[in-house]
């Protein structure tokens, strides 16, 4: 599979050294140092994008890609509330997306699990539900998208909480979410619930980027001449 990293940074590094590993090839690497080589030209050179680079400029590399006829996996985060607007975009040009707050296989099965756990504790308020998210120092976005995801799950099924807050609340309508950035913590999500009698909590913890890396390969592999938007959960079949 001929592939474009669209970011090449720590992501896009790792992202490389698995699909080289695999056999595929890298036909091109963009990154601020090289913007002007990001063209229709040199993208359709790859069966398909990887795209990780920062809220600011994930929406306009997505459509590139579009523009370009190229399948994109998309794992760049804090931009959701234009996810609509590249849905719609995705489908005028009849093109392939997918979008992911985490590619890693070990995260979306404990999405899967959040949402068992939080039906069945919905029928239990006298458990209140908290989060808490570590990365490492050069995240720019709080809370993560993977939290977000986590928490837009509880919300669905616990009715007691009507939104996410990224800070410590005493509103019992508010689901918090506490972000801490230290080191080069790759991700650590936990979902906690607290009770007068006991204390539950599931957590994932990564412990290198890899899991991330290798997953969104295998988005990659998926999207790879398809059309229309998909998820992780297409891929794994979850």
């Amino acid at each position: 599979m001929k592939i474009a990293l669209i970011g090449y940074g720590k992501m896009g590094r790792a992202i490389e050294e698995i699909a080289i590993a695999q056999g595929d090839e890298i036909v091109l690497k963009i990154s601020s140092q090289n913007t002007a080589a990001f063209t229709a030209e040199n993208i359709q050179q790859a069966d398909v994008a990887i795209e990780f680079t920062n809220p600011h400029i994930a929406v306009d590399n997505i459509k590139k890609c579009l523009d370009a006829g190229v399948p994109v996996v998309c794992g760049s985060t804090g931009w959701l509330q234009q996810l609509e607007e590249i849905k719609d975009y995705c489908n005028k040009k009849e093109g392939a997306f997918l979008y992911a707050s985490n590619f890693s296989v070990g995260v979306n099965i404990f999405f899967a699990l959040n949402k068992y756990l939080a039906s069945l504790m919905s029928a239990h308020s006298e458990y209140n539900v908290s989060m808490e998210e570590v990365h490492h120092t050069h995240k720019k976005d709080a809370p993560s998208g993977t939290a977000i995801t986590l928490a837009e799950q509880v919300l669905e099924t616990i009715k007691t909480k009507k939104s996410w807050v990224n800070n410590e609340t005493r509103n019992a309508e508010e689901l918090e979410i506490i972000s801490k950035r230290t080191g080069d913590v790759p991700g650590i999500h936990s979902v906690k619930y607290n009770s007068p009698t006991d204390f539950i909590e599931i957590t994932h913890s990564a412990y290198n980027r890899k899991g991330f890396a290798s997953g969104a390969l295998v988005a990659a592999k998926f999207i790879a001449g398809k059309k229309g938007i998909f998820t992780m959960q297409d891929v794994l079949g979850l």
